[in-house]
């Protein structure tokens, strides 16, 4: 086949759809397909055989008004750039409807080089999609879980009414709600998103198809050696500022862990997470706290494989990669019992699952892992048997062909 992928941001470094697009377009790559990649900066990676296509994206949300002053004229009042330019400055997020109205103009365009055989939409469900459709080209859309998730994170968490009622009208729900009804097939990555776009996005669910993501385990491997650290040092990995992942009850409860006890978070984002630093700092921890922000596969490896445990108090997952590629590394796992985490780490003993937004059940499970060798070590060797076992990206790949073979069928059936 030759497919067509669309991702709004790129780059792993923007959590999970980042690792989707590059991991999910190198194994179908690997399967023998031409993959074209329609992405927005930050840009992907790009595996070998892969074509990149840059859809332009000015990427003006929480950019000084002062600092886009250096843009010219023509560039913010061309009409896609202004609404995009407006919206940022009251508080609503337009990145996915912009790029899904620039992809479609580009894809019109390579459509005079290119018959693509199925486009596949990761995550952006963008207005853009519904002109997709008028262009003859079955669709695909990858759905992690909906946002309406996210912005009820932020609403149970937020303080004063003016936060609040930013996170209101910052996510496209409404748009996205729209846009998945007209797809022709819906790709979850568990069964838990599965059951939340149904009951959220009220796509059917026999359009929905679930297929597991995918672990490196060549590159996501245990370190040589006697086994799992004892150094009592935990590894948080995610968007501290993403409110759904829990790291205010990791915080508070590496407060309950006592000053010997020292925690890595890899933030998942190339800037300083400010909002992560008053946290630590009001509960009086910022001495037990590295950060570490942007950092390249090799480098988060090595920080997995120097942990004791890996903590992820997410309060909802649609996958859950950390937790994925920890124990893939051999670490042991904390994790909380909320979305698909449960899917991830299984009910075997590869991982200790602790109620949501509990911080003393995390910091007793860490401490039960500190006391307990023999139960590190089950947890350790359970954990990468478990992935490799069933998360594979080559797996991962063949499903997600034979859901373009039913969106085709589906879509010439119209």
């Amino acid at each position: 086949m030759r497919i067509c992928l669309l991702s709004y941001r790129g780059n792993m470094y923007c959590g999970g759809q980042g690792i989707y697009i590059y991991n999910l377009s190198k194994a179908l790559v690997e399967l023998g397909h031409e993959v074209h990649i329609l992405a927005g900066p930050p840009l992907p990676g790009k595996p070998d055989g892969v074509h990149l296509h840059v859809v332009d994206n000015l990427n003006m949300y929480g950019v000084p008004t002062a600092e886009l002053a250096e843009y010219p004229a023509s560039t913010l009042l061309s009409p896609l750039n202004f609404l995009e330019f407006a919206a940022t400055r009251v508080g609503v997020l337009p990145e996915m409807f912009t790029f899904s109205i620039r992809a479609y103009l580009l894809l019109k365009t390579l459509l005079k080089r290119y018959r693509f055989d199925v486009v596949h939409d990761n995550q952006s469900l963008g207005y853009g999609l519904l002109l997709m459709r008028g262009l003859g080209i079955p669709l695909v859309a990858t759905i992690h879980h909906p946002l309406s998730i996210d912005r009820e994170e932020h609403l149970c968490q937020a303080g004063r009414f003016r936060e609040k009622f930013k996170r209101i009208i910052y996510y496209p729900v409404i748009m996205q709600h729209v846009v998945a009804g007209y797809v022709d097939r819906v790709i979850a990555v568990s069964h838990s998103s599965a059951e939340k776009i149904a009951e959220v996005f009220r796509v059917d669910s026999g359009a929905i198809r679930v297929v597991y993501n995918g672990v490196d385990t060549v590159k996501f491997s245990p370190a040589r050696g006697d086994g799992p650290h004892s150094n009592k040092r935990l590894i948080f990995v995610g968007n501290t500022d993403d409110r759904k992942k829990g790291f205010l009850y990791l915080a508070e409860a590496l407060r309950m862990l006592g000053d010997n006890v020292g925690l890595t978070v890899v933030n998942g984002a190339d800037r300083k997470p400010r909002r992560s630093w008053r946290l630590v700092e009001s509960l009086g921890i910022s001495h037990q706290v590295e950060f570490l922000s942007g950092i390249d596969d090799q480098k988060l490896v090595e920080e997995y494989r120097r942990a004791s445990v890996a903590v992820v108090p997410s309060t909802y997952e649609g996958f859950g990669f950390p937790a994925a590629e920890a124990m893939s590394c051999g670490v042991p796992v904390v994790a909380a019992d909320a979305g698909a985490l449960p899917e991830v780490v299984g009910n075997d003993g590869a991982a200790i699952l602790v109620p949501p937004k509990k911080p003393v059940a995390i910091a007793e499970a860490v401490q039960s892992i500190f006391d307990d060798e023999t139960l590190r070590c089950r947890l350790s060797e359970r954990g990468r048997r478990r992935i490799e076992e069933e998360f594979s990206w080559s797996r991962a790949a063949e499903e997600t062909v034979k859901v373009y073979g039913e969106a085709i069928n589906a879509y010439h059936k119209l």
